[in-house]
């Protein structure tokens, strides 16, 4: 179909218009949408020199094409704002009607007969609202009424109201008889007088001149006079009245016909009779429309516009009135931009001034005009709403407490202010919440200022006067509001030692925390440092980092203790003075703490610990800015954060399946995500909006998305696991991919921008990293890493690479090593091997220095030169694979994210090489029997030398030279004072403590020793061993006695009897065996269960020993006779630990769900299943394996390990107190006999020994 003549010569007649104005780029992108243009085409056009070359190619492509062409080339000047060169082809576009102009004329002719002021000249169309109104409008097509249109100061009520009647249909079918405006504004009884006479001259004049009377002389003759002409003279017509402010004034006009008013005050039609129906006109335009009026004023689009519009909207909130204001100067001053953006800020009102079209001059006179109406009384409680944050929606009933005044008589005051649009309310949260529009805020702190610290006192009086025995804890919203702004409120009052008390207060920190959770006390911290430094830095560091460290443990549900969480700072802090006073406190009304006694041994690295995401992370992103955190992971969902607190801005439920990666754009304005269900979305931050959804061409799970690094030419890339097409660049402004890159025929995992935008490199599972040029998309070089790999076998995947920020040089992440690549010859400089077995997850080089940070699957993070590669420093804290790392922009930060759901933060030169020795978890300690005396700890270290370490902090009394062989298990004797150790190849030696001579070398067991136990007075010791046997040596002469019999690696052992004749062994072969240990006879064979045996103890007086199992179950049996008498059911994973209590009657046993059951010795029934209560929802119940268990001596308590310590009430099967290690995975705990002491090594290699606090 080819082109109409008349749509044809339209375009050459305008041709020169079109060609200078236009954009094509941007129309393009619009028509390619459509399908009326292709993608070669558009490359031809852009191929043009010249933007007026491009337009005058695309004009004559036009003229080729067809009459849909022409119609998307009309919508797209429509999109792209060209309203005037639109309406220069409307006449002429295929099928167009001719009614069209007609309609326009008949329109005007009414609205201008009756006085409806016509469109401004810049005009920006809001259908939502207009829509609105004519919909209540045509309400009254059958019967008189009231239409009321209201909203604050400045919101376009009366533009919208004229625009409303602006349509044809709506005249002939409800308002044939005519519109006609009255603009009445605050005026006294003559003033009114004097405009309903000049609308009745009006009304008359149109009629025949027989119809011309004398003016009416009172207000009650206009008003029937006025009724007269509208229903008899000028019936189904419809009277706007402008801005109606006083409820008497609407009563002269209460006549019973059709009346359309615009007011600030809602309630105003309250006063008369007849049908009503109400439009709120919302107080701000979207950012699209507010923009547009700007580009309209200042003759540009609004792509064209300067940042500073896009600031001065969020300033003003889109208000129109502002918009307009501003507008309206920067057409005569167009470089003044910055100055009126400053204004704004400085909320210096009465400077942005000029309007033609208001009523008032300036911002301030409109907005002092509506509270100017108040009642003198209301007006001073008006004034107080200046206290208020922005954006805060408030509870009547926290103004009932700073007014002092009943609820109801406060919820009256509240309406009042509503329906004069002097406050919003929320009226979808119960009970409603008020809150001010930014403007109206700004104007009453202004009116205010020198007031503004005794308001803020005021309500800090009126808050303690209410709240003066504690503080509320009712969770409502009320609660929420004093707990968040309190100390907002002190700041602004100045009320520093009121401030201070309060902040360096462990009750509100815990209180606060409850309610709030972490992130707002840090932010408290961080807002109002400088004034707390004033009285004590010191005091105000020991609490942020308090919170910034265990922020992650106070999001946990049940709250933990945080007296319990504090006792775990250093001596010195104040955090720990507090809690170690209320400890004692509480401690003499049974309350269990605990003090961790050698913390001064451990160190923190870490600035901020953030818990965003239940399940795992799989990435984390610092905004271009530093201010923001972004992270995704396994919970499906993108959240976005502070990086100063880990305060929460955003939440997105992001995508279909766990989401692999995140990126900020390069303004910050965007946020890329892309997921293991295919597709890629883009979001804007702000407003957490889904903006675009690519969805059609990855095949596979998308691995990583990046943006460019400078907005110039804003791309994004992505890449998956397709098998050919897994590189793709996308511009925003197109439905689909603009380009693909190919040469990677396996998965591609990461892909990341050169510092200069000029190259895009792509790491890929075929061993190689590719670098294409980004303008061209053409490869322009491949690097075969593999080749680099000395270990190089089938597979080399590559897993990142990341450049440094000269752009010379690429560092790749392949297996346990990182390649430092040269890009111009690709060839590899160095070689970073970290020593670990552990798999390197992803590295990031620093933009601004030499430094690389490297993520291992071991849990740790490490920090490299690259110039010498020289290990600078290691960041452990992690308790399971960390997944992505990133340097700031600024290279003064550093985030990692892990498998163990959370964030940490780093501060890059704080962080260093930790002298900390970590030490292993197969571990024995020695504690005598007050619990309180000397105590002595044997273990491991990481360089596999054995540790001895004595006394309260655990000191280090002996240390070992490397052994050569991996040490698995050590004990200790204290007559003679001698420790003993076994290794991986079956040696196991005995040296004097503390000298650390070596008394013995015992060589007997062929494969790893797994544990170890000195009997009869420290002159025996028995080993069990991998190679499934059992040996009883004679140390001190070396005399070995062999236990064979077990099938499968012997774990662990027990003596059965309490004069050490008797011991019980158990394997993973499923049997228990007793032995003779001085003939070494295998008395009992026992094929206890049909899964691995887990477990085994003994009761205390050796008449029954009981066995768990990873089937399930735990049996209980007689020592005398062997048989079995009880099994124990109910488990629902393997049962990992049992302890008999000292009086034989109880048994409790611990499985791999977190779960620890009590049970009847007696029966076999089960007494109590101790409190499911969890650290989350995808955590287990104790935070890992119940690992071991041990009942207090008079069995009233129960201590148990998993992923941390938990002591219970064993008559209520209720946790009475939890220790949070730093790390995880407890294997085994010693207590002292009285169960004062207690002494555990985590999983990161951390001693505690903990000291119930009396």
């Amino acid at each position: 179909m080819v082109l109409e003549e008349g749509a044809r010569s339209c375009l050459l007649r305008f041709r020169r218009n079109l060609e200078q104005d236009i954009k094509p780029t941007y129309l393009m992108d619009h028509m390619i949408s459509d399908g009326v243009l292709s993608g070669d085409e558009e490359e031809k056009i852009i191929s043009q020199p010249s933007r007026k070359e491009q337009a005058a190619a695309l004009l004559e492509l036009l003229l080729k094409k067809d009459n849909n062409t022409f119609v998307s080339f009309y919508n797209a000047l429509v999109k792209e704002a060209y309203y005037d060169l639109a309406n220069l082809l409307l006449g002429n576009l295929p099928g167009a009607s001719p009614k069209c102009s007609d309609d326009t004329s008949y329109v005007q002719i009414v609205l201008s007969e009756g006085g409806v002021p016509q469109r401004p000249v810049v005009f920006v169309n809001r259908p939502e609202s207009i829509n609105r109104i004519r919909e209540k409008l045509y309400h009254l097509r059958t019967e008189s009424g009231w239409v009321t249109v209201f909203g604050m100061a400045g919101s376009g009520k009366s533009v919208l109201a004229a625009e409303a009647v602006r349509h044809r249909s709506l005249i002939e079918e409800c308002f044939p008889g005519g519109v006609h405006w009255l603009s009445i504004g605050q005026l006294d009884k003559a003033d009114l007088l004097v405009k309903i006479q000049a609308l009745c001259f009006r009304l008359e004049q149109s009629l025949d001149s027989q119809s011309l009377q004398r003016p009416p002389t009172s207000l009650d003759e206009a008003k029937e006079r006025l009724r007269y002409l509208m229903l008899r003279r000028h019936p189904k017509s419809l009277l706007i009245l402008d801005d109606i402010w006083d409820s008497t004034v609407l009563k002269s006009f209460d006549i019973h016909c059709r009346i359309l008013l615009t007011t600030r005050n809602r309630s105003l039609a309250d006063s008369v009779s007849g049908a009503k129906y109400e439009v709120e006109v919302e107080s701000g335009l979207d950012d699209n429309k507010a923009l547009e009026i700007l580009a309209l004023y200042t003759r540009n689009s609004p792509e064209g516009l300067p940042e500073e519009a896009r600031s001065i909207v969020r300033e003003c909130k889109g208000s129109p009135l502002v918009v307009s204001l501003i507008g309206a100067l920067l057409k005569e001053k167009p470089d003044r931009w910055n100055y009126y953006l400053r204004q704004l800020r400085q909320k210096q009102f009465k400077r942005i001034r000029k309007s033609s079209s208001y009523d008032y001059d300036a911002l301030d006179q409109a907005m002092a005009a509506s509270i100017e109406v108040l009642p003198d009384e209301h007006r001073e409680l008006y004034r107080d709403l200046a206290v208020l944050e922005p954006d805060i929606k408030i509870p009547a009933k926290v103004l009932s407490i700073l007014w002092d005044l009943e609820p109801e008589e406060v919820e009256d005051i509240l309406e009042e202010f509503v329906n004069k649009s002097l406050l919003f309310v929320d009226s979808h949260n119960k009970p409603q919440l008020y809150y001010l529009h930014d403007l109206q805020l700004d104007f009453l702190v202004e009116q205010n200022r020198a007031q503004l610290e005794n308001l803020h006192t005021k309500v800090v009086r009126q808050y303690q006067q209410y709240y003066n025995e504690a503080p509320p804890a009712s969770g409502d919203d009320e609660c929420l509001y004093w707990i968040r702004f309190l100390t907002y409120h002190m700041a602004k009052a100045n009320l520093v030692q009121e401030l201070y008390n309060l902040m360096f207060s462990l009750d509100w920190v815990t209180h606060k925390a409850q309610i709030l959770g972490p992130a707002h006390l840090i932010n408290d911290f961080v807002e109002y440092g400088p004034i707390l430094d004033k009285k004590n830095s010191d005091v105000r560091s020991h609490f942020q980092e308090f919170l910034s460290l265990n922020g992650h443990q106070l999001e946990q549900r049940p709250f933990p203790d945080v007296v319990q969480l504090a006792l775990s700072q250093p001596q010195v802090s104040e955090v720990y003075g507090q809690a170690l006073q209320q400890a004692r406190e509480r401690s003499r009304s049974g309350k269990l703490y605990f003090d961790w006694l050698n913390k001064s041994s451990v160190e923190s690295l870490s600035r901020l610990v953030i818990h965003p995401h239940q399940g795992s992370i799989n990435a984390a992103c610092f905004s271009h800015d530093g201010t923001k955190i972004a992270s995704c992971g396994a919970s499906k969902t993108l959240k976005v954060f502070r990086s100063t607190s880990g305060e929460k801005l955003k939440e997105i439920q992001a995508h279909d399946d766990e989401v692999l990666c995140c990126a900020f754009s390069p303004d910050d304005r965007l946020l890329a995500t892309c997921s293991s269900d295919r597709k890629v979305k883009v979001w804007n931050v702000e407003r957490g909006m889904l903006l675009r959804v690519f969805k059609e061409e990855h095949e596979e799970q998308v691995n990583h998305c990046e943006f460019t690094n400078t907005p110039r030419r804003l791309l994004l890339a992505t890449c998956s696991n397709d098998s050919i097409m897994n590189v793709k660049l996308w511009n925003l402004n197109k439905p689909s991919s603009q380009n693909t890159m190919f040469g990677h025929f396996e998965p591609v995992n990461h892909c990341c921008f050169s510092p200069d935008d000029t190259y895009l490199s792509t790491s890929s599972n075929d061993g190689t990293v590719k670098l294409f040029d980004v303008s061209s998309t053409n490869e322009w070089k491949s690097i075969n890493v593999w080749e680099w790999c000395a270990d190089a076998g089938e597979e080399v995947p590559v897993k990142c690479s990341t450049w440094t920020g000269d752009s010379k040089r690429l560092v790749c992440a392949v297996r346990s090593a990182v390649l430092v690549m040269d890009v111009e010859t690709a060839q590899m400089l160095s070689e970073i091997r970290t020593g670990r077995l552990s798999m390197v997850q992803y590295c990031h080089a620093c933009p601004t220095s030499n430094l690389l940070a490297i993520a291992f699957s071991n849990y740790a993070v490490e920090l490299w030169n690259l110039e010498d590669n020289k290990k600078m420093a290691e960041c452990s804290g992690h308790l399971s694979w960390v997944q992505r790392v990133q340097f700031s922009p600024d290279g003064s930060q550093l985030l990692s994210c892990s498998d163990d759901q959370t964030v940490r933060l780093w501060e890059t030169n704080k962080v260093h090489t930790t002298s900390a020795v970590r030490l292993k978890r197969d571990f024995d300690a020695l504690l005598n029997p007050e619990g309180d005396g000397e105590l002595v700890v044997s273990a491991a270290d990481n360089c596999n030398r054995l540790q001895v370490r004595a006394g309260r902090a655990g000191s280090l009394l002996f240390q070992s030279e490397e052994v050569a062989s991996r040490i698995r298990c050590t004990c200790l004797c204290r007559e003679p004072f001698v420790v003993a150790y076994g290794t991986e190849d079956g040696t196991v030696q005995i040296l004097a403590v503390p000298s650390g001579e070596v008394l013995a070398t015992l060589l007997g067991h062929t494969r790893t020793v797994l544990h170890c136990q000195f009997v009869h007075a420290g002159q025996t010791l028995v080993t069990s061993s991998e190679d499934t046997t059992i040996n009883v040596w004679k140390w001190q002469s070396q005399e070995c006695r062999v236990l064979r019999g077990h099938k499968e690696q012997v774990r662990c052992f027990s003596l059965l009897s309490p004069a050490e004749t008797r011991l019980l062994s158990w394997s993973f072969d499923g049997t228990v065996k007793v032995w003779d240990l001085e003939s070494g006879a295998d008395l009992q064979d026992i094929e206890a269960h049909r899964g691995a045996i887990l477990s085994c103890h003994v009761s205390p007086d050796g008449c029954l020993f009981t066995t768990t199992s990873a089937d399930k179950t735990a049996k209980v049996w007689r020592s005398e006779s062997w048989q079995c008498v009880h099994i124990l059911r109910g488990h629902q994973d393997c049962v990992r630990s049992c302890r008999f209590s000292w009086d034989g009657r109880r048994l409790a046993t611990g499985d791999d769900r977190g779960e620890i059951r009590l049970w009847s010795v007696t029966d076999g029934s089960l007494l109590k299943i101790c409190s499911r209560d969890g650290k989350d929802g995808l955590d287990s119940l104790h935070g890992g394996w119940v690992t071991d268990l041990h009942f207090s001596p008079d069995d009233s308590l129960l201590v148990s390990i998993g992923g941390y310590v938990k002591w219970w009430d064993v008559d209520k099967g209720e946790a009475l107190q939890t220790f949070y290690p730093t790390g995880s995975a407890l294997k085994k705990i010693h207590v002292s006999s009285d169960f004062s002491t207690f002494v555990t090594i985590d999983n990161v290699g951390i001693l505690y020994i903990l000291q119930r606090v009396l």
